[in-house]
């Protein structure tokens, strides 16, 4: 059987963890939860007695230096350093490009924290095998809450004892819509983890985007190896429209497959994720750094630097990184990547 390669997605800014995630160094490269690094984590739920291949990391030249730090010391990892962004459907296709027709692919995002490994490795072979029989699989994360951040997946009909046809793609939806889905039962989030085999990827890609097939194809043509990194070709890769997988390829796709997941799963998507996959007291408080609280509920506070003391709040957030303080509402956290000094960071 073949081996499922990690294919690890390393680009953004992480704007909304912002004073703790910039632009120099994002959240992808920072212990947030434990002590290893959201890319270290991701790395370390692939390793090779599972039946994981070594891992193909896409990233951009600011990142380099970082994923190279933490990458490790496997003689077949592979980086491939993008000249631009242009969205998941372009960087998935540059990885596709530079592995053998039947690998199968496990995409992944390098900034999201599972709680549940072993969870996670038993769907990545349940979605493995669906690859292997020419399905392009999502894991379908349990929604837990009616979240409006997240795009949904519809269940459809079994295709395995494991796993489903995707009936639907779902944009983000409003409360009372994400609300319904949550009582429906068969809604699950789009966590953006894929497995697809190679040949299926790209024959769905160039059906349904023809022009993006064709300018990655002539951007890894023209592309250069330097040790373990590969540089696409500048020019025929800043041609491509910047899109994603899910509007690319799995929305048009007929042979969009799903695999439930309840694997301890968050986005990291701002401080209030963060909080909710960190270790809370009983009060629900969770503190990094020289913190003390008094008579405190639902308080993140983490500082890197400056003691920090709270005495009698409720649902806020404190972070302190070099000379940046960040105070917010719980509510608020949503917003924090709008503010100046996220956006000019």
């Amino acid at each position: 059987m073949t081996q499922i390669v990690p294919v690890i997605l390393c680009g953004g800014s992480g704007t909304r963890l912002w004073p703790r995630s910039r632009a120099v160094k994002p959240k992808p490269f920072l212990p947030l939860v434990g002590d290893k690094t959201l890319f270290e984590a991701t790395l370390q739920r692939c390793p090779a007695e599972a039946g994981f291949g070594s891992p193909v990391v896409v990233t951009g030249k600011a990142h380099l230096e970082h994923v190279e730090a933490q990458l490790g010391d496997d003689p077949g990892a592979a980086i491939i350093v993008e000249p631009a962004a242009k969205n998941t459907a372009a960087a998935i296709a540059l990885a596709a490009l530079r592995l053998p027709e039947d690998a199968v692919m496990l995409v992944c995002p390098s900034d999201h924290h599972i709680g549940d490994c072993e969870a996670f490795a038993a769907a990545a072979n349940v979605a493995g095998t669906l690859a292997r029989e020419g399905w392009l699989v999502s894991f379908g994360i349990e929604a837990k809450a009616p979240e409006t951040g997240f795009g949904y997946l519809k269940r459809g009909e079994a295709v395995s004892q494991h796993g489903f046809r995707v009936a639907q793609f779902v944009e983000k939806p409003d409360l009372e819509r994400a609300t319904a889905f949550l009582a429906e039962g068969i809604y699950s989030w789009n966590g953006g983890i894929f497995a697809f085999r190679v040949k299926d990827f790209l024959e769905e890609l160039a059906a349904h985007r023809p022009a993006l097939a064709e300018a990655v194809n002539k951007a890894v043509a023209g592309g250069r190896a330097d040790g373990r990194r590969f540089h696409p070709d500048p020019e025929a890769f800043g041609t491509i429209n910047s899109e994603s997988v899910d509007y690319a390829v799995m929305e048009n796709t007929a042979r969009a497959a799903m695999v439930p997941a309840d694997m301890a799963w968050s986005d990291i998507g701002n401080w209030q994720a963060l909080h909710a996959a960190r270790p809370r007291d009983e009060a629900g408080n969770s503190t990094a750094g020289p913190v003390e609280l008094v008579d405190c509920r639902n308080v993140l506070a983490d500082s890197d630097g400056p003691r920090v003391s709270i005495i009698g709040l409720e649902n806020v957030m404190v972070v302190v990184d070099g000379n940046e303080v960040l105070v917010t509402t719980a509510a608020g956290a949503q917003k924090v990547g709008k503010l100046s000094g996220a956006l000019n960071q």
